[in-house]
């Protein structure tokens, strides 16, 4: 539980930053900054347990291999499918419908891995989603009729698509990670990571040269900035990775949640924004729900 706090907290911070660096590059490149300077960070850390604590290094595995990169390829993805919404007209009902990330977390950690949630956990998860949705028809134009009835649109079945993508990616973590065997979960979760993180920025470094010759020149120069992401984003995923490692991903995805209290906080105490009923109820109901995970 305090892991995924904890990462819930670094990826809003890491969100902060790369909204800083979109003024100077695009969106793939400040999406790009989070993985290319992360890798160093992962390395070091994986180091520090291996040769620092002891801890054994793990033998991979082609089931390990294989889950890494779907999990990479589905997470790059999703977060581009994301990226798109915002070209369509409707983007807020893709947006929404991109929440049921969790919901279908558990459905691919009960096919995957065959883990089922418990009543209590499912509950919690649909009373988080719930709360999700309420912020986004607070934050956007959407009405309820409107997202009820936009389920059919080519923006939901966008953002349908995307929360499938981000529960297989989290799920795929997770089988990758358990497949090391018992090298402790904290070097199986850095491990994962640091082979993952190595994937997606080669991955991203060609798509990147391919499409937007010169953007991999302005990320090199962002460097400064770049580099604060990429230590937010691996401490951040660093935490991700290691509480799938220990518990279901569906059950880690709904505490995850979290993250939009985080920014709710922010936002009222540091900018003194004020908060609509809607927002309030959404935020009551993520507190009620990560409370019925916790004490279900």
């Amino acid at each position: 539980m305090p892991i995924t706090l904890a990462a819930a907290f670094m990826q809003n911070l890491r969100s902060a930053l790369q909204k800083h660096l979109k003024g100077s590059l695009s969106t793939a490149g400040a999406t790009y900054c989070r993985f290319v300077y992360a890798v160093p960070f992962a390395f070091a850390y994986a180091i520090l347990l291996g040769e620092g604590y002891g801890l054994p290094w793990p033998t991979p595995n082609p089931r390990f291999a294989f889950f890494a990169m779907v999990g990479g390829v589905a997470q790059i993805t999703a977060t581009a499918l994301l990226v798109h919404l915002f070209s369509l007209r409707n983007f807020a009902v893709g947006t929404t419908y991109s929440k049921t990330e969790t919901v279908q977390a558990a459905v691919f950690a009960l096919v995957i891995l065959g883990e089922a949630v418990s009543f209590a956990a499912a509950l919690a998860i649909g009373i988080s989603l719930a709360g999700v949705m309420t912020i986004s028809l607070a934050r956007s134009r959407l009405t309820l009729r409107n997202l009820l009835l936009g389920w059919t649109a080519r923006a939901a079945f966008i953002g349908i698509f995307s929360g499938t993508l981000f529960g297989l990616s989290a799920v795929a973590y997770r089988a990758a990670s358990l497949s090391l065997g018992g090298s402790g979960f904290l070097m199986q979760a850095a491990f994962t990571l640091a082979c993952v993180l190595v994937f997606q920025t080669v991955l991203m470094a060609l798509w990147i040269r391919l499409r937007e010759p010169g953007e991999l020149t302005r990320v090199i120069r962002r460097w400064r900035v770049a580099s604060l992401v990429g230590a937010c984003g691996m401490i951040g995923s660093a935490g991700w990775f290691t509480a799938m490692t220990l518990e279901n991903a569906a059950y880690v995805r709904a505490l995850g949640q979290v993250e939009l209290v985080f920014t709710f906080i922010a936002s009222w105490y540091f900018f003194r924004e004020r908060s609509t009923g809607l927002e309030l109820t959404g935020i009551l109901l993520i507190v009620a729900g990560i409370l019925i995970l916790l004490l279900g």
